[in-house]
């Protein structure tokens, strides 16, 4: 029985890093020969990093990725054929799947179907390929396929496979959305069971800014059935061996290929390696099981924080702890993501802090480990009030005197995180509270990072959940107290928004799905509230343009993935 041992190489890279993004490269296709593979597929511009954004229109951006894409190729001779992702040139750019093999760039693939929706902007910088090649690597004919290609019934797959291609290479640069692992599965059984191919899919891992990509590499037989599967939320090396007779035998028997095909002229596969010879040592089973759904989200959060400050040039972070579970839970992932030594938790009380408050903040630094900096803003408070005494004269006190107290705390974690080089601020807001603009912009909105910026209030009581089951770090009050933001006397959430229990489906469906008023209130929400969050979500998107990027597990993110008007009259209803 003929069979083909492709290794799938789920790597980490990091944009512009052509020096370590090939050392990674060349270590897999080293690893993937030691397991006697026939081939090595890579994720999609794993030579460039994904995505380039504008970097791609910088001429000497284009000329490295080239040298590079060939240097790699001399340096992959003796190394099973390579199918790496890269940038390609004629005139036009291109997205593109390199073929290296025998020291030389065998073959070319250009990306067909390019995104432009969401975070993806591929039409802005790139030239759509076309026609349909088919390759021949260790005797199996083979199509290559990119990321966008495979999400259409009638793409690039399926003419490849009427050409003749049994097996199917799609190089991905996937990013994650909660839930996404699931749907993606399914979709890509669907396109291999339609086509009566196996699709060999190879998904980048890692965080690049605001995405995360999670990785979860998989095979799937040509009847639509999951072979195996990569790690989710780090790097792996997945080596499958695809029964290729099987396939031969469906094609025979499967008469929408065979009709489709008497109409298509076939084209010769173009060689690039021959059939391995010899006897080849048994794999040991490697595929993993499919993830838990809220796991995922919390490995996304840490791989996303992770990758953020390691690949900006950071070392350390600084997170204001004020018992509450919003920074609970940032420091949760802080602390698994950079480890104890790297985190630092500040405590900055006023005069409106509960005992419990503080006392839970301190539980929370103990139980994690890390050392914690106490530093009351009541004198600095007193002073501000003092100065601005003057012009609040004979106005009621409220929101102003209140984010007093945020803003100088914003002040405080900037002078910590300036002063200690090498240092960052993780902000502690979540989705709900910048949907609705409860946050201080210049106070707690201040920092480099916003770790759960696009998490719900609660998703954010979940996840905290969760992270007690692998170890019981999060005060057990903190998760079960009513949210305040305690600047002022006996203050709650629910004071100026709605029960979190109404509210986060309305921004969902509000923001994520772009449901009107109207249809919102079908689902059984008050009129008056709806109206009332749409209000502040719309009213609010200033403040959201000056936020700290943070990481998307989300279908819709606020930042690159929604872009809406400052200035504008329209108000959803």
């Amino acid at each position: 029985m003929q069979k083909l041992r492709v290794a799938l190489a789920q790597l980490n890279t990091t944009v512009g890093d052509f020096d370590g993004n090939h050392a990674r490269i060349i270590e897999a296709a080293q690893q993937a020969a030691e397991s006697q593979a026939d081939v090595v597929v890579y994720p999609e511009l794993a030579l460039t990093g994904y995505p380039p954004e504008d970097l791609l229109i910088r001429g000497s951006f284009i000329d490295e990725a080239q040298r590079r894409l060939e240097r790699l190729a001399d340096e992959a001779q003796g190394l099973p054929p390579l199918v790496v992702g890269c940038l390609d040139y004629d005139g036009h750019l291109y997205n593109s799947a390199a073929v290296l093999y025998d020291g030389r760039v065998a073959g070319m693939y250009h990306k067909q179907m390019l995104p432009n929706y969401g975070v993806f902007d591929e039409e802005r910088y790139f030239h759509a390929g076309h026609g349909t090649q088919v390759f021949e690597i260790a005797g199996v004919p083979m199509g290559i396929t990119v990321c966008e290609d495979m999400w259409y019934p009638g793409g690039p797959a399926r003419a490849q496979a009427l050409a003749g291609a049994q097996v199917i290479l799609n190089l991905n640069a996937s990013p994650f959305y909660a839930e996404k692992t699931e749907y993606r599965e399914r979709m890509i059984s669907t396109r291999a069971a339609d086509n009566t191919v196996a699709v060999v899919y190879v998904n980048q891992v890692g965080g690049q800014d605001e995405l995360v990509f999670d990785g979860n590499s998989m095979v799937v037989d040509a009847e639509g059935r999951l072979v195996a599967r990569g790690a989710s939320m780090r790097e792996d090396l997945l080596v499958v061996d695809i029964a290729v007779d099987e396939i031969v035998q469906e094609q025979l028997h499967e008469s929408r290929l065979r009709r489709g095909r008497q109409t298509e002229e076939l084209l010769e596969p173009a060689m690039i390696s021959a059939t391995f010879e010899g006897e080849r040592e048994a794999l040991v089973e490697h595929s993993v099981e499919a993830p838990d759904p809220v796991a995922e989200v919390y490995n996304a959060l840490v791989l996303g924080t992770r990758d953020y400050v390691h690949k900006s040039g950071f070392q350390d972070v600084w997170v204001a702890l004020s018992g509450g579970i919003d920074s609970a839970i940032v420091g949760a992932i802080a602390v698994d993501a950079l480890g104890p030594d790297h985190v630092t938790g500040v405590s900055m009380p006023s005069r409106y802090s509960s005992e419990g408050s503080i006392a839970d903040a301190v539980e929370l630094a103990t139980n994690l480990g890390i050392r914690m900096a106490s530093l009351p803003i009541e004198p600095m408070h007193d002073a501000a009030l003092d100065t601005l005494a003057r012009e609040f004269d004979g106005l009621e006190p409220g929101t102003a005197e209140e984010n007093l107290q945020s803003r100088i705390r914003g002040m405080l974690v900037m002078a910590l995180s300036n002063k200690h080089n090498g240092s960052l601020v993780l902000t502690t807001g979540n989705k709900s509270e910048y949907a609705c603009g409860y946050a201080t912009l210049y106070g707690d909105m201040v920092g480099g990072f916003a770790v759960i910026k696009d998490v719900s209030k609660t998703m954010v009581w979940q996840l905290s959940r969760y992270r007690n089951t692998v170890s019981h770090v999060i005060p057990t009050n903190s998760i079960e107290k009513p949210p305040s933001a305690e600047l002022r006397p006996d203050q709650l959430d629910t004071d100026s928004l709605p029960e979190y229990a109404i509210l986060d489906p309305i921004i969902e469906a509000y923001v994520e799905d772009d449901l009107s008023l109207e249809a919102i209130v079908a689902r059984g929400f008050e009129e008056e509230t709806v109206r009332r969050v749409i209000d502040m979500i719309n009213r609010n998107e200033y403040k959201r343009r000056q936020a700290a990027p943070g990481v998307k597990i989300s279908t819709r993110a606020f930042g690159r993935d929604r872009r809406l008007p400052l200035a504008s009259k329209y108000r959803g209803y």
